[in-house]
């Protein structure tokens, strides 16, 4: 409640200052840099319209991470695993944000779409040949980019993902009051096939959601960009909260060994993500095609280098850090160095959300304290549903079969 509280009166002093002109610089130079049909400013006044932004970007960000809860779990199952049993519980709490944030990501759609504050493909005439706003790019992807198609893939996705949430929750519950292996392995079904179902809508939701924001551009490894910052982010947050549950004396039975192995996520998956990082950016950077090579132009040099240092930033924080720090097996094995990583890896992967989105909605009239604001409200709000559901369960899984494997689990 005190980050939900902090953070209102943030935006709210975010949002005054920005309707006041306080703090903003509109630099004509920079909508030429933009490289795009949506350069001109059009649509809501600039601080309701940074506002719009900031809640599809945090929402985007937090729904990911959330479901990367039922992504982790899971693979534990298909895979067998037994270390993992003990924070499983995590894993669910995780996932708690799923359902509302699918339903504020359609509001938000809607919302946003009145001026066009979001999606420059829906503004009126982008795709009809006699009207002036006609885009010949844009109109050829008219089969996919449309509104009916658009709506009713979100659903699916967000259906896809809140269905295997809950049925993988109901069969651990029901695991705990009843005992047995049968719940074991309907979960192990259960999850095989939400796996499939999620390496399709992750890549398409993060092509919806985020790439189609820079509507002119395309890469083909962005679904797996969007998803190695998911990936990364949620085992972060995972660790953070089982250090903190350890730490005010639950979880006892969580051991250096555990935290050693969630450390080896974190450290394997920040070079993963580094990997797909250089591997998108080095092919648009050798090839110098103007209809790729226009994102980066815009992120390293364009609106007058306002985003060149985030760019920076981020391959600081999300690759230098957590690889240097973490390098060692005891740094994996230590609680305050898993925290420092775990809190700058959520910090690194926002911002990454930040940039990928910002550039393209809001061009040089970007900004931080409303942000930030909403960032807070968030995340308080994603607090309080994770930490209601921890509570309505034992935080372990009595009846699990790995459990005496997950007690006395060593590395």
């Amino acid at each position: 409640m005190y980050i939900i509280v902090a953070g209102a009166i943030l935006l709210v002093l975010g949002l005054v200052m920005a309707a006041m002109g306080i703090g903003a610089e509109h630099h004509a130079a920079g909508h030429e840099a933009a490289g795009h049909a949506g350069a001109e400013h059009h649509g809501s006044p600039i601080w309701l319209k940074r506002f719009i932004v900031s809640l599809w970007h945090n929402n985007v960000f937090f729904t990911g991470v959330s479901v990367v809860g039922t992504v982790f779990m899971a693979i534990q199952y298909v895979a067998y695993a037994g270390w993992s049993v003990l924070i499983k519980r995590v894993n669910e709490a995780l996932s708690a944000w799923v359902i509302p944030g699918g339903i504020l990501m359609v509001i938000i759609f809607f919302i946003g779409n009145i001026n066009h504050d979001l999606f420059h493909w829906t503004m009126p005439g982008i795709m009809d040949p006699k009207s002036a706003n006609y885009d010949e790019i844009i109109a050829g992807k008219s089969g996919f980019l449309n509104m009916p198609f658009y709506l009713i893939r979100m659903v699916i996705y967000i259906a896809i993902w809140a269905y295997f949430t809950k049925r993988l929750r109901d069969l651990s519950l029901a695991e705990d009051l009843n005992g047995g292996t049968e719940y074991f392995h309907k979960s192990i079904n259960v999850a095989a096939l939400f796996l499939v179902l999620f390496a399709v809508s992750s890549s398409m939701s993060a092509w919806d959601w985020v790439m189609s924001v820079d509507v002119h551009w395309f890469s083909t490894m962005f679904g797996w960009y969007v998803f190695a910052s998911w990936w990364v982010s949620g085992i972060a947050a995972t660790t953070l909260i089982v250090i903190y549950l350890k730490q005010a004396g639950y979880l006892r039975f969580i051991n250096a060994s555990h935290l050693h192995d969630l450390g080896k996520f974190m450290f394997g998956f920040s070079i993963f993500w580094t990997y797909v990082w250089f591997s998108q950016f080095m092919l648009i950077w050798y090839a110098n095609l103007p209809e790729e090579s226009v994102y980066y132009n815009q992120r390293l040099g364009g609106f007058n280098g306002q985003y060149t240092w985030i760019f920076f930033f981020n391959l600081i924080i999300n690759f230098a850090f957590p690889f240097l720090v973490l390098m060692t097996r005891d740094a994996k094995r230590q609680m305050i160095m898993l925290k420092i990583v775990s809190i700058a890896i959520l910090i690194g992967h926002w911002s990454d959300f930040y940039l990928m989105l910002m550039p393209a909605t809001m061009q040089e009239n970007n900004g931080f304290i409303i942000e930030i604001g909403t960032a807070m409200v968030f995340l308080g709000s994603f607090l309080l549903l994770l930490t209601k559901r921890l509570s309505q369960a034992s935080l372990v899984p009595v009846h699990h079969p790995f459990l005496d494997e997950s007690v006395h689990h060593t590395t």
